[in-house]
């Protein structure tokens, strides 16, 4: 509680803010952690203690989200659910024991890349592959998802910045329609931060009163974040998962 009375007023204010639309912005599309890292930045956290605080903070607005969107959630084809949401807590262990024993910096590289490819496979399975939403089936072998969603869940467990994107582009590419594969989306990525938070929570680098305000804004978000994804409809909510990853490119290769 001292940490967040130490914090001025304006700050816990413009967190409490990024956190609401990072909330919104995860539950839709992802990417929500682009907008609190550098927030917290600039709160006057360390490269690493913003990264661990924003994926503390970011989690109630991912548990909210989840539990608004429960309904929705599923597998794919002959993959379960229940096998993603095990394959991301392992993925998720992984990652955030990665981060405690190296730098953040080995990633930070990679990721404008990432999220253009993610936001291009979810662009070509929406608008350009032939009858990509008449069908539920998986597309590939089973073991070939439940792969790339344990790399997804490393790289989550890790940084997290794009897990959305990259998880939307999978489940899209895989048959999953995209309010479905939203809903997923956000079921692991609440899956895979999980086991991150209990590992970083116990670091002395964290922020308490910065994750506080931001995560009280998160919280908000992620639920008005779902109301949003059931009210649009699902070639709008298309078009603006690609306009935020579009953007979120662009802005990550010219920073």
């Amino acid at each position: 509680m001292n940490e967040l009375l130490s914090l001025p007023f304006s700050t816990v204010l413009l967190l409490a803010a990024v956190g609401l639309y990072a909330g919104i912005q995860n539950a839709l599309a992802g990417g929500g952690s682009f907008i609190t890292f550098p927030a917290l930045l600039l709160a006057g956290l360390d490269p690493l203690a913003a990264n661990m605080s924003s994926t503390i903070a970011l989690f109630p607005s991912q548990m909210s989200s989840s539990f608004a969107g429960r309904k929705l959630v599923g597998g794919v084809g002959s993959v379960s659910f229940k096998q993603l949401f095990l394959i991301s807590i392992l993925g998720g262990v992984s990652g955030a024991f990665l981060l405690l024993y190296t730098p953040v910096s080995v990633f930070t590289k990679l990721i404008p890349w990432l999220v253009l490819f993610a936001t291009s496979v979810f662009a070509w399975g929406s608008f350009f592959r032939k009858n990509s939403s008449q069908t539920h089936q998986i597309q590939a072998p089973p073991y070939i998802l439940l792969f790339v969603q344990f790399l997804i869940a490393i790289y989550g467990g890790y940084f997290g910045g794009g897990i959305g994107f990259l998880m939307l582009a999978a489940l899209s590419f895989a048959g999953q329609q995209v309010k479905m594969a939203g809903a997923t989306k956000n079921a692991l990525a609440m899956t895979m931060n999980a086991s991150a938070v209990i590992i970083f929570m116990f670091s002395p680098s964290i922020n308490w009163g910065a994750v506080l305000a931001l995560g009280f804004g998160g919280i908000l978000g992620g639920f008005s974040g779902v109301w949003l994804m059931n009210k649009l409809p699902d070639k709008w909510l298309r078009i603006f998962i690609v306009f935020v990853g579009a953007i979120l490119t662009a802005w990550l290769f010219i920073r």
